[in-house]
């Protein structure tokens, strides 16, 4: 691997892959997401006999519709990361996009490196999706060649431990899968065991709506784009012209330094007011008190133990308070284990599960922001802009929206992994799937997180210079967030009835009179049609 000069400043020119002469025992093969040096000493390899392999395949931001700043990401920071490498000592081999011979497909290139270079053993960590992972059993299959599977480091939690915490388990809750990670990891925990403040999770102080007391928010931690990043952008502008969303303005930490820098951003400029604003919205505020973490923690350019310990060492120095700290922690050990969990146990088939047995087209306007819906429209634009929307927006706004809409989970489920910049399978599809589109029938949630437009009007400013009201069912000036909410209740109710936590929506609903719910119904339909949802 080298960087070479240019009138641009210093590019990125792997070596080819003729330029490892000798064969190689075992080859391990590093996959986008895994950009961190733990995966080379946890591998084992011996820097004498092995290799390290990396490649840009074309289907991975094609298969879905990809974000073009989620492209760049992955790109800019898997060549970062492979002069990482080679300035280690590796002896490693990178085929680029633009590689002649790169026809995008696993198969062929993971063929053509192993004609090359004759490895004994092709070394693999567990992949972040299905996909991948049955691609390279079936490659290293059919080349004849001994795949080593290795678990990811990165996690806290392997498949088979999360498996013997959930065998035998009626439901899976998080908060109880929460609750031995703590004990666990010894984290926020007193002296006698139990967890400090008296609480385990004190989400219900992390609820406020941004009032005139709020404090500002911090400006957001940018990096900008060096001589590798700029190579990348060009190559995603030329050979991604027709992808979603922007490339302006990309600014995402592409190195572990960048990462770090990052993480000492958001413990000293957005951890204090995170707990007390998470659940919040404002309009032309994409960023306000978030982490911005999650691209770099998916592609591993920072591990979840130094985030946990930087949030610990603030709360011990008074720095932020107790609510905001656990917060962030029970996301990272919490929901982000939780779900990956639930992604490996519910296997393959679980991306086609339809609990609703919704068939409703994702609206046009998600691929464009063009809608009167001012929540939708400033969630929207954020997402193409930026590749970027926080987790009440991705629940409440996009994703609540497609729930109560009658969006077919799949398409849903898709948009989420190709338009979010740290979207990857097995993160995205419990999360849209499961949590926000209740598909799988309260494997993830304990119950669909389907809401009015009341509830985006009480935690954003979006229904401040709307022209819907989101108090109104029916009529000119109905909320469709509103109408369809009541209709999702209505459509579904017998499957509602069943559970518990809806039970007080459903005693609302038997409230309704006939002629209100006929004209409920009219209006759903009505806007399924304009908005091009019939399949």
């Amino acid at each position: 691997m080298v960087m070479k000069s240019s009138s641009r400043g210093q590019r990125f020119e792997p070596r080819p892959l003729s330029s490892l002469r000798a064969r190689v025992d075992r080859l391990l093969l590093l996959l986008p997401d895994q950009l961190h040096r733990v995966y080379l000493s946890a591998s084992g390899l011996d820097r004498s006999t092995d290799a390290v392999l990396q490649v840009e395949l074309i289907e991975d931001f094609t298969h879905v519709p990809s974000h073009q700043q989620r492209t760049a990401l992955f790109l800019s920071a898997m060549r970062h990361f492979a002069v990482e490498i080679e300035r280690a000592g590796w002896r490693s081999v990178y085929l680029r996009l633009e590689d002649r011979r790169n026809d995008g497909s696993l198969r062929t290139q993971l063929k053509r490196a192993c004609d090359r270079l004759s490895p004994r053993q092709l070394v693999v960590f567990r992949p972040g999706d299905f996909r991948t992972f049955q691609a390279l059993e079936e490659t290293a299959e059919s080349l004849g060649v001994e795949l080593e599977l290795l678990e990811d480091p990165h996690f806290l939690v392997e498949p088979a431990e999360f498996e013997d915490w959930a065998a035998g388990r009626k439901t899976l809750v998080m908060d109880h899968f929460y609750r031995r990670m703590r004990r666990r990891l010894g984290v926020l925990l007193t002296d006698e065991g139990k967890p400090e403040g008296g609480a385990w999770n004190f989400d219900s102080d992390n609820r406020k709506s941004l009032g005139k007391q709020a404090p500002q928010a911090p400006p957001r931690f940018r990096c900008k784009p060096d001589a590798v990043t700029r190579q990348v952008l060009e190559l995603v502008e030329q050979r991604f012209r027709g992808a979603p969303g922007q490339l302006v303005g990309f600014a995402w930490p592409v190195t572990r330094s960048q990462a770090l820098r990052a993480l000492r951003h958001f413990i000293r400029y957005g951890l204090a007011s995170f707990g007390d604003y998470q659940d919040a919205m404002k309009s032309g505020e994409p960023w306000l008190f978030h982490s911005l973490l999650s691209p770099a923690l998916n592609l591993k350019l920072l591990d979840p133990r130094e985030c946990v310990e930087k949030a610990l060492e603030a709360y011990r120095e008074g720095a932020a308070p107790l609510n905001s700290v656990e917060g962030f922690i029970r996301q990272i050990i919490g929901w982000r284990e939780f779900i990956r969990g639930v992604y490996w146990r519910e296997g393959p088939s679980y991306s086609g599960r339809n609990h609703f047995k919704e068939t409703g087209r994702l609206p046009e306007f998600y691929w464009t922001g063009e809608t009167e819906l001012k929540c939708a429209e400033q969630a929207l634009d954020q997402v193409l802009e930026h590749g970027y929307g926080h987790h009440i927006q991705r629940l409440m706004v996009t994703g609540n929206l497609a729930l109560v809409a009658g969006v077919d989970p799949s398409e849903i489920s898709d948009w989420y992994l190709g338009m979010y910049v740290d979207a990857l399978d097995w993160v995205t599809l419990p999360n849209t799937l499961g949590m926000v589109m209740y598909a799988d029938g309260g494997v993830v949630g304990s119950k669909p997180y389907a809401a009015s437009g009341r509830y985006i009007d009480r935690m954003s400013d979006y229904c401040g210079d709307c022209r819907f009201d989101p108090s109104v069912r029916t009529g000119e000036r109905a909320c469709p967030v509103t109408t369809f909410y009541w209709d999702f209740l209505d459509r579904n109710r017998d499957l509602l009835q069943e559970v518990p936590r809806m039970s007080f929506s459903m005693r609302n609903l038997e409230r309704l009179s006939r002629a209100e719910l006929e004209g409920i119904r009219s209006q759903a339909m009505s806007l399924r049609r304009r908005w091009g949802m019939e399949s």
